[in-house]
């Protein structure tokens, strides 16, 4: 089971760092992503993190504003966000490959967790 947390209320230019937790397995040897869903919208594919941490992948909206981390010894994949925008504003998930790294593809997660909602005002 994954459980994403640290979503909040922040003004456009702030930060947050979300994190994935993973209880009940481990996913040091899994890709994990972060997809987010604004209202209205698909759920859209937001960032990726190999098993190691060693390749990341991003799309272009957050690309130099969002980093992905992990620490396998915690089970725990990070989200840092800075210089949030409005539209950045949307439920973030994160989710776990069974293989050790996975893209862009939401089919290509196997495990999913519960959101956090991310609102940025302007």
């Amino acid at each position: 089971q994954l459980q994403a947390s640290g979503g909040g209320l922040v003004q456009a230019g702030g930060s947050l760092r979300l994190s994935c937790v993973a209880s009940g397995r481990t996913i040091g040897n899994n890709g994990v992503g972060w997809f987010r869903q604004a209202p209205g919208k698909e759920r859209e594919f937001v960032g990726t993190i190999s098993w190691s941490g060693g390749s990341t992948y991003y799309t272009d909206s957050v690309k130099g504003r969002f980093t992905i981390s992990r620490d396998n010894a915690k089970n725990t994949v990070y989200l840092q966000m800075n210089s949030l925008k409005p539209e950045d504003t949307a439920v973030y998930y994160c989710a776990a490959s069974r293989t050790i790294i996975a893209g862009t593809d939401r089919n290509k997660y196997d495990y999913w967790g519960q959101g956090t909602q991310v609102t940025v005002s302007s």
